[in-house]
């Protein structure tokens, strides 16, 4: 074992990563979650606006798709590694445990995806052109993700000596259990073991690759869901070589992580949608609410008949007094009809009296 004085240059990990106020628990791992999400929504918005978009657009969206997404990385997580929790001395209710960590980013982004366009067919906006606008952010917040595994002391590769080293403390918990993969316990002072720091290898490249979105997209001015292929393109480029370093446990197919194929896969198919897909950018017309629009048609064509009976009761209303006066003479005239008869029915009956 690897003692604490051979290894004072090495990065040292956080002596734990779950502290508690009273009965609360605060994890770091969920507050970087949390941290990640709320940029991603708020630089999000502020290229979507750019693009030509309405403001407050992508915090709508992410009313949606942010929960599908953490369902989808959790079941991704769950469904890769299910001896784990459904294995021998495994327990299934873990699998519900989302605040220990296992979140799958594929399946966050299938699922997520999944949530946004159920959001954008709400709101009448096309998704790949959002896709555009937050495939940096969702990067960034990737990366600042990843300092939660930091403090958790997970996903991490295998036992080096290279001078950015990380160490691995042993920690204990309350029970008196003592492991260096205890999420809530705390660091004994004593280092297990030095490794590569996989994790913060993940964290340097996807700010690597959300500097180069955003360049392209400057650049080129792409659109139509590219620039959201080049982002899982280039994530999967380096989670590849990224998970051929890392000694966690993890499921495997023919000796190859899955999450390796997975890499291979999904980079194949987004590279193909780049060279497939639309070429140029959206109008900022398209990137409107359609939903409004159409609620405008039809409120016009409801306000139309009201309005066309307006437009002929108020000729009525004008000729009022006109049509009062016609009244007033008919009324004249009949009356003095009425007397011109009456008149002259006392006329005939005097004749009849003289006859």
């Amino acid at each position: 074992m690897t003692s604490t004085v051979d290894v004072l240059a090495y990065i040292p990990s956080p002596p734990q990563g779950v502290w508690y106020v009273g009965p609360l628990a605060l994890r770091a791992y969920a507050l970087f979650i949390i941290v990640g999400i709320v940029v991603a929504i708020f630089w999000g918005d502020r290229r979507w606006v750019a693009r030509g978009g309405e403001k407050g657009t992508v915090l709508d969206i992410a009313i949606w798709a942010v929960p599908f997404g953490l369902i989808g990385g959790r079941l991704y997580h769950v469904l890769t590694d299910w001896p784990t929790y459904f294995g021998e001395g495994g327990d299934p209710v873990d699998a519900l445990k989302i605040w220990q960590g296992g979140l799958g980013i594929w399946g966050a982004v299938a699922l997520g995806g999944v949530g946004a366009w159920i959001g954008c067919r709400r709101r009448g906006i096309p998704l790949p052109a959002l896709g555009d606008a937050v495939a940096p952010p969702i990067l960034l917040a990737q990366a600042i993700g990843r300092i939660g595994n930091y403090f958790n002391q997970e996903l991490y590769g295998r036992e080096t000596d290279v001078p950015w080293g990380l160490e691995i403390f042993e920690r204990r918990n309350d029970a008196g259990q003592v492991h260096p993969e205890l999420i809530d316990g705390v660091s004994t002072g004593q280092v297990a073991f030095v490794v590569h720091p996989t994790f913060l290898y993940e964290a340097l490249w996807n700010v690597l690759i959300v500097l180069l979105l955003v360049w392209v997209d400057r650049r080129f001015r792409i659109g139509h869901g590219r620039l959201f292929a080049l982002y899982v393109a280039g994530y999967c480029a380096g989670r590849f070589w990224i998970e051929l370093m890392r000694s966690d446990h993890a499921s495997l197919i023919a000796g190859v992580r899955v999450n390796s194929f997975t890499s291979a896969i999904v980079f194949v198919a987004a590279v193909v949608y780049v060279f497939a897909a639309t070429k140029g950018r959206e109008d900022p017309a398209e990137l409107q609410p359609h939903h409004d629009v159409q609620a405008e048609q039809r409120t016009s064509e409801h306000e139309t008949p009201e309005q066309d009976d307006g437009a002929k009761d108020e000729p009525a209303s004008a000729s009022e007094p006109d049509t009062k006066a016609a009244c007033e003479d008919k009324a004249s005239s009949t009356a003095s009809a009425g007397t011109d008869v009456g008149t002259k029915t006392t006329d005939s009956k005097k004749d009849d009296a003289n006859d």
